[in-house]
């Protein structure tokens, strides 16, 4: 398949330096169905970074015609990926202001509404259309007098035109799973049998304006400004986490690259069979019936469940030994499960402080403390 490159030069930080975005371009501009695909938006989240080098390997190789238009920024955070700690990675956060880098993207639906209001017709495809060209107008508005902002300004102006926007990123230690809402399940199931996701979790309610709420997002919080259902949802977009931090090897990444490929073709923007779609793992659940265990105190988390499994409310999961205790009998505080479900991640680093997340298990029902709209991580 043909490709071009594109390179988006940021905002100096400092005299005689600057970065830039890389952007693979492939079919033909303002073709349908369009897809974007980044990783690593959170820099120190790996495994993509791999994958959508193998994936543009393959869409470079691949004897199928395109039918749409595909937009690859394989180094989402090229900021994040250059905060280098003595010798370790910091890239969830920015340096210059603490900000998380996948939150608080512009929310622009308010700019939108003025400007498509009374302009709707019955014609789902020019409302569409028209409600892209008003993001269009809103995204080239956005300041860019930093290199945040920049940043965040360049990757909606790339994303925002598409039907389908894949943001990739990993978790700590964890099981394949995805994040989308719940307007898009029929979607999002398809998606998670392509890609053997074990957790598919179902957002009702939004919250943190992450990178896919900033895309997907805007089309229901536009429907519900305007009280008008001609507004379509006409962007499917998912938080896709690809295992963990370790879990970077060209086995794992082809593999991935070869589903999110098959994806591709089952939504018709890649031509060619993709083969039956696999049995789904899972079936979706709650992203307010997930369970976020926290350490109570510090000390070594111990666990006593594994990845994958299956942990019933009131079960311990983990013990958090104290390391300063005399007796090392009397050393450990459990670590209780609040519901019935699956352990599909666990923290990377055994040595904890108090309040650090140590798992999250996927449950079926919404739980009673989970604040509605909120996200699993800060």
């Amino acid at each position: 398949m043909k490709r071009t490159v594109e390179r988006i030069a940021l905002p100096s930080l400092s005299p005689g330096t600057y970065r830039e975005l890389t952007v693979h371009h492939y079919g033909t501009p303002g073709a349908r169905p369009r897809a974007y695909l980044q990783a690593a938006i959170h820099a120190d989240e790996h495994p993509g970074l791999l994958t959508l080098n193998h994936l543009i390997r393959m869409l470079d190789d691949a004897p199928d015609p395109i039918h749409g238009e595909i937009v690859i920024v394989p180094v989402a955070n090229p900021i994040g990926l250059s905060q280098q700690l003595h010798g370790y990675l910091v890239g969830r956060y920015d340096f210059s202001g603490g900000l998380n880098f996948n939150r608080d993207f512009p929310e622009l639906s308010e700019t939108i509404a003025r400007a498509v209001e009374g302009k709707l017709t019955d014609d789902p495809d020019a409302n569409a259309a028209l409600v892209r060209e008003a993001m269009a107008a809103a995204v080239a508005d956005l300041p860019r007098n930093s290199e945040l902002k920049a940043l965040r300004s360049t990757l909606l102006g790339l994303s925002m035109p598409s039907d389908i926007v894949l943001d990739v990123h990993c978790d700590l230690e964890a099981l394949v799973h995805i994040y989308v809402s719940w307007h898009h399940r029929d979607i999002a199931v398809e998606l998670g049998a392509d890609l053997g996701s074990s957790v598919v979790l179902l957002e009702q309610e939004p919250g943190g304006n992450p990178f896919d709420e900033a895309n997907a997002g805007l089309w229901w919080k536009l429907r519900e400004r305007l009280a008008d259902d001609r507004v379509p949802l006409a962007c499917f977009a998912a938080t896709v986490e690809l295992r963990g931090q370790a879990d970077v090897s060209d086995e794992l990444a082809e593999a991935d690259a070869a589903n999110l490929y098959r994806f591709l073709q089952r939504r018709g923007v890649i031509g060619g069979d993709p083969g039956p779609l696999p049995k789904p793992l899972c079936e979706p659940t709650p992203l307010d019936g997930t369970d976020v265990l926290n350490a109570p105190s510090a000390g070594i988390v111990a666990y006593r469940k594994r990845l994958g499994d299956h942990v019933a409310r009131g079960e311990v999961v983990a013990e958090i030994v104290d390391l300063t205790a005399e007796d090392p009998k009397g050393a450990r505080t459990p670590v209780v499960s609040r519901t019935d479900g699956l352990l599909f991640s666990r923290q990377i680093q055994k040595l904890v402080t108090p309040g650090t997340s140590i798992c999250k298990i996927a449950g079926a029902e919404k739980l009673a403390h989970r604040k509605p709209g909120s996200l699993l991580e800060a």
